[in-house]
């Protein structure tokens, strides 16, 4: 059984409700998850687990979360070599520049990226469970 991290911070509930999404996609599929903030996670969690996704909303002028998020991910990002590493988010304008910004600037390979324009609906939720499932192979 693999075990997965999904690490995300949210603002008005969308990122939250992608990363339950995600959550129930790896359940479905046998893997152990986790699900937690940025406050419950560092470097030294990261080793605990096969693949981890991370999650923040757009925010400002398209850019992660600087409170909470952006200080949790600086701190880990070096410790991700060799993982499984997947991020996601949503955002309620511009065209999704921060995540591409984030992919191009993480220094490990990023399995995969998913970004929601506001709330999940029913398909951009099965989308999630999706990505949820690929985490657990």
């Amino acid at each position: 059984m693999s075990k997965v991290a999904i690490v995300f911070w949210s603002g008005t509930g969308n990122t939250e409700a992608m990363a339950k999404a995600i959550a129930e996609g790896a359940k479905g599929a046998g893997a152990d998850v986790d699900l937690m903030g940025p406050a419950e996670f560092d470097a030294a969690k990261a080793a605990g687990y096969s693949a981890i996704a991370f999650g923040c909303p757009s925010m400002g002028s398209e850019q992660l979360e600087d409170m909470e998020f952006e200080p949790m991910w600086d701190a880990v990002k070096g410790s991700l070599g060799g993982k499984s590493v997947y991020l996601f988010g949503s955002y309620g304008w511009g065209d999704g520049e921060w995540m591409r910004t984030w992919e191009s600037e993480a220094p490990c390979d990023v399995v995969e990226t998913y970004i929601c324009n506001g709330l999940p609906g029913d398909e951009e939720s099965a989308a999630c469970r999706e990505l949820g499932a690929k985490m657990a192979q």
